[in-house]
């Protein structure tokens, strides 16, 4: 064992002396970023059989408490003595670490593994983190018996891998944190790597893969592995994706998604919204139809500068919530006029048409009304039908002849062919149409409004009153 772990020793000392010059270029950033804290960290993990022996040190901590927040599968958590000062800031409970100048500081605990190191396997949460922490560099170590066979998967780039009489040794590092552990016993090899990707897979991807490979763009620089092979539907890693099958489409828009949750909080937004801030920032189109219909529609409606403004204020928008009303309020400040367009189109199963509405608040009757929109389009200014005219007083609905509005005394029928509508029985010819359907809504023009109902209607810049007669 002895030798084992001098071994381990002089291969992590030799292979981590090619990050020395790139680690330093990550800790000058770390005292440049002032918003929270932010650590490297060093994690050396020992599978034992039937556990994962690990032992993390921390490094560049902030002076003040820190919470350390503990795997919950972890047992015999310590402290892990590397030299006289590496515990110094440990709390009794083992539960922080106390204010303090020390910057580095090592613990130690234990992973249990049920039934032992298991193929396809994912080990999730596996590592120590601290509260409120960002992880800005992580270097890990693995070390098996060397009748072990198999590939380890962190999500980080792969720096070098030794296999000697004694021990097998895995040597991972780069930017950002790591989460999770994977393991596929066998052979599964790394069939591609950069910064940013590192593509696993039992079998060789083609030249054509990797030409249309070099033309996706990514969110970020924090690296993805991929893990090529059957037998893997429903495995969700951090910074790991599974995929039984793939392709250039599937592993753009399924790194990207990932990528842009964790840089955006979407709630529930539908996916297809996703998938248009990613083409946006990445600067190409792809995902579902829907998402390629409305990302040509906005794009239809600005000019260069104006993209550019869209382009700046999504990334602005980094860390903060991202939903469809996020969006509208951003669009419309850019193209100087209020539409609900992404809001709409998220209501609706099919298409909205691009609409601009009317941001003014509507009164009927001095009754502030919620549910009435107005909406400006080719040229005509439009009022949802069904609440305008039932904060009127009338009764609505459709039927297999048009659309009916009804009171005590007055009654109208718009058919669904145009050139005429019916009131009070008796039929009346037109060259417009009085209700017009858009998206499956139906919406009445303002001067038919005007001239049907016999209301007024003022404007302010803030107010549209609608005002109808006692008599009505």
């Amino acid at each position: 064992m002895k030798i084992a772990v001098s071994i381990f020793s002089f291969l992590a000392i030799l292979i981590g002396t090619v990050l020395f010059m790139q680690f330093q270029v990550y800790s000058n950033e770390l005292d440049s970023i002032e918003k929270g804290y932010q650590y490297s960290q060093e994690i050396e993990i020992v599978y034992h059989g039937d556990s994962l022996d690990i032992r993390q040190h921390f490094k560049n901590l902030p002076t003040e408490e820190i919470s350390i927040e503990w795997p919950k599968k972890a047992v015999s958590p310590n402290c892990f003595i590397e030299n006289e000062h590496s515990c110094a800031r440990l709390s009794e409970d083992s539960l922080t670490f106390k204010a303090g100048e020390t910057r580095a500081q090592s613990i130690s605990y234990v992973i249990p593994l049920e039934k032992g190191l298991q193929s396809s396997k994912l080990m999730k949460d596996v590592f120590t983190t601290l509260k409120n922490g960002d992880v800005q560099f992580s270097t890990v170590h693995i070390s098996t018996s060397p009748d072990i066979q198999g590939e380890w998967v962190t999500g980080l780039p792969l720096i070098g891998e030794q296999k000697l009489s004694l021990v097998n040794y895995t040597m991972f590092s780069g930017r950002g944190a790591v989460k999770d552990l994977f393991w596929q016993d066998g052979i599964m090899d790394l069939q591609h790597q950069s910064e940013l990707l590192s593509i696993y897979s039992k079998t060789a991807l083609t030249p054509a893969f990797y030409e249309k490979l070099k033309k996706v763009n990514f969110l970020n620089a924090d690296s993805f592995a991929v893990i090529n092979g059957a037998n893997m539907d429903g495995l969700e890693g951090y910074r790991m994706l599974f995929l039984p099958n793939i392709t250039i489409a599937q592993l753009q828009q399924t790194v990207v998604i990932s990528q842009l949750e964790a840089m955006y909080e979407f709630g529930d937004s539908p996916n297809w919204v996703k998938e248009l801030v990613a083409s946006y920032l990445t600067g190409t189109v792809f995902g579902s139809d829907k998402t390629k219909e409305v990302a040509s529609m906005i794009t239809n409606q600005m000019t260069d500068q104006q993209l550019e403004d869209w382009l700046a204020r999504l990334q602005a928008l980094e860390g903060q919530a991202m939903n469809t009303e996020v969006l509208d309020e951003q669009l419309s400040e850019v193209l100087g006029a209020t539409t609900r367009y992404i809001t709409m189109n998220a209501a609706t199963k099919g298409s909205y048409p691009f609409l601009f509405n009317d941001p003014r608040e509507i009164y009927v009757n001095l009754h502030k009304q919620e549910a009435i929109q107005v909406v400006l389009k080719d040229g005509e200014v439009l009022y949802s039908a069904d609440s305008l005219l039932n904060a009127l007083g009338y009764d609505v609905k459709t039927g297999e002849n048009g659309y009916y509005v009804t009171s005590e005394t007055r009654a109208f029928r718009f058919p669904h062919d145009p050139g005429f509508y019916v009131f009070n029985q008796r039929r009346y010819n037109t060259v417009s149409m009085p209700i017009k359907t858009v998206a499956g809504q139906y919406f009445i023009e303002e001067a038919w409004l005007q001239r049907l109902f016999l209301v007024e209607l003022t404007k302010s810049d803030n107010r549209i009153t609608i005002t109808a007669p006692d008599d009505q």
